[in-house]
């Protein structure tokens, strides 16, 4: 009989791996790795602060703290023009303040790929969330975006390659909403 065999760490994270699956933050993370995403502008969110954490980590992706969501716009197409890849991370009333740049898109025709973290659906706490929240959708395909959503983790992961694909394929704008039922109840806490 042959003694069994120690595993290799490797092996031991492989298996692991394959019981517990990564977070859906962490897949989402790997897909614009995979898609050679450089840049990533931001205003502060809790429903991407762990994307955050690993873009700010990451020493190959340039993190850049936005004062305005719209400033994302410009930082695509300087990105862009320079020859990067770039994503913007926002939450949902952050769109708002985006509806002019995004006209920019359209007319300079330079890809732009949008995650989005939804507010104003299920269990908000925040009645301020819910005008801008219920017209996302609408807004951005009014704004020749194409628009996926995402409910469940399973679902981010395609929904991204495909908004990948979308935008930097085609010079065109994609946007995936992030449904506040999967990043979960937004809390007020003082």
């Amino acid at each position: 009989m042959e003694p069994a065999k120690e595993m290799t760490m490797e092996q031991k994270t492989t298996a692991a791996s394959d019981r517990d699956p990564q977070p859906w933050q962490d897949q989402l993370f790997d897909v614009l790795k995979r898609g050679d995403i450089r840049q990533v502008g931001y205003v502060p969110d809790a429903g991407h602060s762990r994307l955050i954490a690993r873009c700010k980590a990451d020493l190959a992706i340039r993190d850049v703290v936005l004062t305005t969501e719209e400033e994302g716009i410009a930082m695509a197409a300087g990105a862009w023009l320079g020859g990067q890849r770039s994503a913007l991370l926002m939450q949902s009333s952050g769109v708002g303040n985006c509806i002019n740049m995004l006209s920019l898109i359209r007319a300079c025709r330079f890809p732009m790929l949008m995650l989005i973290t939804m507010r104003g659906e299920w269990e908000e706490f925040n009645p301020w969330q819910v005008p801008m929240g219920s017209i996302v959708e609408p807004t951005l395909k009014l704004c020749d975006t194409d628009v996926a959503r995402v409910e469940a983790p399973e679902q981010v992961v395609p929904a991204v390659q495909n908004a990948l694909q979308l935008a930097f394929g085609g010079d065109r704008s994609a946007a995936v909403l992030i449904s506040q039922k999967l990043i979960g109840r937004k809390v007020w806490v003082k």
